[in-house]
């Protein structure tokens, strides 16, 4: 299936890569994308290290470095082969986040495509440090692509809350749908400790009178908005924890592409990001698009 371009064209795409099997997804999918828009891709690898150890084992530093200037060339030459203008950069600190945010300040990207680290038990609901504070700085929306996503554009899940974060991602949404004529699936999740998920077609008795008008609500809000645009939409109530309504509802409706809000860049050096985005994007199959509320 050919590619479309989904927003107003990125005209710079930034891709972090460290060089392990975890930044594949994003690499194929980032040249993909960058020439379907005819953006230009900006591939940074940063090696991590400081002072100390490059005092105790310059070797290590210098096979690292040599390490990501090849695994950039390689970038470079997919992209190329693709028909994709590529720039790589190579930064070196204690702060991979850091220098990552600063390029995409620097270059003026209009997006940020990355992988997600793969974890098991407990630590599969942590996000890497890294992707969460590049995700909490950017100047720019993000795209999380676990290794075997694929984003074709196809059917693109928004879970709006009401809030002013989560409008911004319904909004980019739509966009996305109305430009590469996706079907949009708009959900309301209604919190409950229950174990299993239900949504409002299902079983209305499960759900609060109150809590199930307020769903409603949110949904036909964002249902309205995209119908109007001509875009082929529905819409549910669902009870359950949050993130795991989200992700069924991906799961159930074969979404290529969650879309969450993020609460904006923080003050604060650990990433305060919303627990329910945060566990979408580690445990989704599908790319998630975080999306940066502009600062009111």
């Amino acid at each position: 299936m050919t590619q479309i371009c989904p927003t107003s064209r990125p005209e710079k795409i930034l891709l972090p890569t460290d060089g392990s099997e975890f930044s594949e997804g994003a690499i194929r999918e980032a040249i993909s994308l960058a020439k379907s828009c005819s953006s230009k891709l900006i591939v940074v690898s940063v090696i991590e290290t400081n002072p100390e150890y490059e005092t105790l084992a310059p070797q290590l530093v210098e096979k690292a470095e040599k390490e990501a200037r090849q695994h950039l060339e390689s970038v470079k030459a997919q992209a190329e082969k693709e028909g994709v203008q590529c720039e790589t950069i190579a930064r070196q600190g204690d702060e991979p986040y850091k220098y990552i945010v600063e390029e995409a300040e620097k270059n003026k990207g209009s997006m940020i495509i990355m992988g997600r680290r793969g974890r098991t038990g407990l630590k599969r609901l942590m996000m890497g440090s890294v992707t969460a504070r590049v995700i909490g700085h950017a100047p720019c929306n993000v795209v999380v692509v676990p290794r075997a996503a694929k984003l074709e554009f196809r059917n693109v899940v928004v879970a709006p809350d009401g809030s002013k974060y989560s409008d911004a991602a319904a909004s980019e949404a739509i966009s996305i749908a109305k430009l590469c004529g996706a079907n949009l699936i708009v959900i309301s999740v209604v919190p409950s400790e229950e174990a299993a998920i239900v949504h409002s077609e299902m079983q209305k008795g499960l759900i609060a009178d109150k809590e199930l008008h307020e769903g409603e609500k949110n949904v036909k809000k964002v249902k309205d908005l995209a119908e109007k645009e001509g875009i082929k939409t529905t819409g549910f109530v669902y009870a359950g924890k949050p993130y795991e309504a989200i992700l069924e509802a991906a799961k159930e409706k074969k979404a290529d592409l969650i879309v969450v809000g993020s609460h904006g860049r923080t003050g604060l050096d650990r990433l305060l990001m919303g627990s329910v985005a945060e566990r979408v994007i580690v445990l989704s199959s599908c790319a998630v698009l975080v999306v940066k509320a502009k600062a009111s």
